[in-house]
């Protein structure tokens, strides 16, 4: 929580606090600084052509906490964010909360795409994102996505330099989240957040039929998905189970590592997605050799199959990477399991041979 020293440091606050009561101030939950405030300090830095870097996070998944923890567990959450962010934050700029999950960044001392992409990775690495929060009742891993942009090299005024944060932000959200997106003009200038929105689960779907249908074999066809799946899952690779139980790549042809009790993960269901590896370890002992041989630290297993008969498995994993499965790339894996359990069953093709 922010005291009044720490605001004081800034000539904006210091104004303030001559007519504001402090309680107005700062956001009664986290600390932060509140919503208004946030954003006409970062306005007053603008009529004062102060450089900064503006920027706006949003907690990934962060319904799933509250509908699975409680909204008690949810709000803990938030303030241990804020406490970490204002701690990175301090002596270089402020965070605010613009609400909900969303908390916004003003940083005087890093005003180039260099600097911010230093400070974005050391937020990233487990200072204030991706990693386990530890709580009484639970300890949720918690991601986040981030849109930037710099004043004045990237706007000139508050209403575009705001409007390129909101479109980072989407444009990060649309590429799986779990990610910062610093506002590059050759990158990003022609993005429109609608085009953007548009990019729903018809669109992923569709262009899967057409790339998987115009390839002979069933790992052909995989191998020409790949980029979409690449694209829209954020992924280097997918790895595949046939009836023969050995593990293999869609891009790496030398991955071949025989596992078994994958089944006894899903139990009844099609699919199981986690990034709690000791419940794995739990439930399929010899799986999770193979997966902590692998670095893997969370994973999305989906039957291949078609009602009662099982033909394999498909597993979405990347190294050193525990994201929170979002429920559209769930929807994707789903999918593409289906797609090739109805390959097996009426063309015959087989997954456990090239």
């Amino acid at each position: 929580m922010y005291t009044r020293e720490q605001l004081e440091k800034y000539e904006y606050f210091v104004e303030r606090l001559k007519d504001t009561d402090w309680e107005a101030l700062t956001d009664h939950l986290t600390g932060l600084v509140s919503r208004g405030h946030i954003l006409w300090f970062a306005q007053w830095l603008i009529e004062k052509e102060i450089p900064f870097s503006f920027a706006m996070l949003d907690l990934d998944n962060f319904k799933f906490i509250n509908d699975t923890y409680g909204h008690h567990i949810g709000d803990e959450v938030l303030v241990h964010v804020a406490d970490d962010l204002a701690a990175m934050l301090d002596g270089i700029g402020l965070a605010g909360r613009f609400g909900g999950d969303e908390m916004l960044i003003v940083n005087l001392r890093d005003v180039t795409y260099d600097a911010n992409k230093a400070f974005f990775t050391e937020m990233y690495s487990g200072r204030v994102l991706r990693k386990n929060i530890p709580l009484e009742e639970c300890n949720p891993f918690v991601t986040g996505t981030v849109g930037c942009a710099i004043y004045p090299k990237d706007a000139q005024n508050y209403t575009r330099l705001f409007e390129l944060i909101d479109k980072t932000l989407y444009r990060g959200k649309s590429k799986g989240r779990n990610c910062h997106i610093i506002y590059v003009e050759e990158k990003h200038r022609d993005i429109e957040i609608r085009q953007i929105a548009k990019h729903g689960l018809y669109t992923t779907f569709n262009g899967m039929v057409r790339q998987f249908e115009f390839a002979p074999g069933l790992i052909n066809k995989l191998r020409n998905v790949m980029p979409l799946l690449m694209e829209e899952l954020q992924i280097s690779d997918l790895y595949y189970t046939g009836r023969d139980g050995v593990l293999r790549a869609v891009r790496n042809p030398d991955l071949k590592e025989q596992v078994e009790g994958i089944d006894r993960l899903l139990c009844s269901d099609d699919l199981y997605a986690s990034n709690d590896m000791e419940e794995v370890r739990k439930r399929s002992p010899a799986f999770h050799a193979v997966m902590q041989k692998m670095e893997i630290e969370t994973l999305c297993v989906v039957r291949i199959g078609i009602e009662m008969e099982t033909d394999g498995y498909l597993i979405c994993a990347e190294k050193r990477n525990r994201r929170i499965w979002q429920e559209a790339e769930c929807a994707i894996l789903f999918f593409l399991a289906k797609m090739m359990a109805a390959s097996i069953r009426i063309k015959g093709e087989r997954i456990d041979q090239e």
